[in-house]
């Protein structure tokens, strides 16, 4: 039997396929918690309604055969199952419509992998012990965590893609995102970044003079477009909330909603602000959520 569909139907069948294959992105701001006693709790963190994802920081030891280690500074203590209280503080998060990830690596750490079985080991590790596996040892409690960060700073670029394809092949559900320098292409993370599989990419736009904001946005902008031009999905602009939280690299909140935001919000790609960390951000976010 042939079916017919009225000229006013087809439009709207043709958008809803258009929106399923290509999903829009809201803006929002993304913070590293996790290095700092002092930053306050997780809970508090969200309950500020400033933040849309939280980046738990960091596990800092793992791969290469190497028992995976989770540091959270003065917060708790993972090895005596103290970080355990955290699951109700992940789900309340949650609960306000904020992604939680669990970052890798950071600035220091022993971490590396050395081949795809390795991705693939410690792919495992990280389903059944943070997001949808079972493990009778989550460091973090029950809750599930919404995905797994990247803050890969040292060693060399091989297999973080396989990693973050093997998180995926667990379950499509499971967000990755990558958190490389800003000079193009990063040093670590390009060989996964081109994979296009990351679903957010929050560019670290401070401690490298040549890519940040210096008197003017020229260099940021510049690097801006690289990353935006790059197989990265979302793109995220990676800023100090202080000027004690990087060397170089901060922007008053002011300059930032004139002058820089103007221009990189322009971009599909541009997915809003991530900052290092809660600890230093004493009122950046607040200053600039309205405009992010």
């Amino acid at each position: 039997m042939k079916t017919h569909y009225s000229s006013a139907i087809l439009p709207i069948v043709t958008l809803f396929v258009f929106l399923s294959i290509n999903p829009s992105h809201g803006s929002g701001i993304a913070v590293y918690w996790g290095q700092n006693g002092n930053e306050g709790t997780l809970s508090d963190t969200c309950a500020t309604g400033n933040y849309e994802y939280v980046l738990i920081s960091f596990l800092t030891t793992f791969g290469n055969g190497q028992t995976p280690v989770l540091n959270l500074a003065g917060h708790c203590d993972p090895s005596s199952n103290g970080c355990t209280g955290l699951s109700t503080d992940i789900t309340s998060c949650q609960n306000q419509g904020i992604k939680v990830f669990l970052s890798l690596g950071g600035a220091s750490g022993s971490y590396s992998l050395v081949s795809t079985d390795d991705a693939d080991q410690v792919a495992a590790y990280l389903w059944n012990n943070y997001l949808g596996g079972q493990s009778d040892s989550r460091p973090l409690g029950s809750a599930v965590l919404d995905g797994i960060d990247f803050d890969i700073e040292s060693g060399s670029d091989n297999y973080w893609g396989d990693l973050a394809s093997a998180l995926k092949n667990y379950s499509q559900s499971v967000l990755v995102s990558a958190a490389p320098q800003c000079p193009y292409p990063d040093a670590h993370l390009d060989l996964a970044i081109a994979t296009g599989i990351f679903d957010y990419v929050w560019v670290q736009f401070y401690n490298n003079e040549q890519c940040e904001y210096v008197n003017d946005d020229t260099n940021l902008l510049s690097a801006w477009n690289q990353w935006t031009s790059s197989q990265a999905n979302v793109v995220f602009l990676g800023l100090p909330a202080s000027t004690d939280a990087a060397s170089s690299g901060y922007i008053p909140p002011d300059v930032l909603i004139s002058q820089v935001l103007p221009s990189i919000k322009a971009s599909s790609k541009y997915g809003g602000v991530m900052l290092w960390s809660k600890y230093y951000d004493n009122g950046y976010s607040s200053a600039i959520k309205d405009s992010v």
